[in-house]
């Protein structure tokens, strides 16, 4: 079997393939890259309290709308 080419999956196809493939280290690999290159993460220092959460409205704005499609976080 063919090793697929995970330079074009999107981050999406290429979560799923590792989720059904989690012994695929090159796969998880090339997912870690991906998700590094893309830098869609919201940086913070970790949280003491949930109130602490209120210095970072950008960050709780993502739960109070709902999920996003994995396609569509920037």
């Amino acid at each position: 079997m063919s090793q697929p080419d995970f330079q074009t999956m999107s981050q999406r196809e290429l979560h799923q393939y590792v989720l059904t493939h989690r012994n695929d280290q090159d796969a998880f690999y090339a997912y870690v890259d991906k998700l590094h290159a893309e830098g869609n993460w919201i940086e913070m220092p970790a949280v003491e309290s949930v109130q602490d959460l209120e210095q970072y409205p950008e960050f709780t704005a993502r739960f109070r709308t709902g999920p996003e499609p994995m396609d569509q976080i920037a």
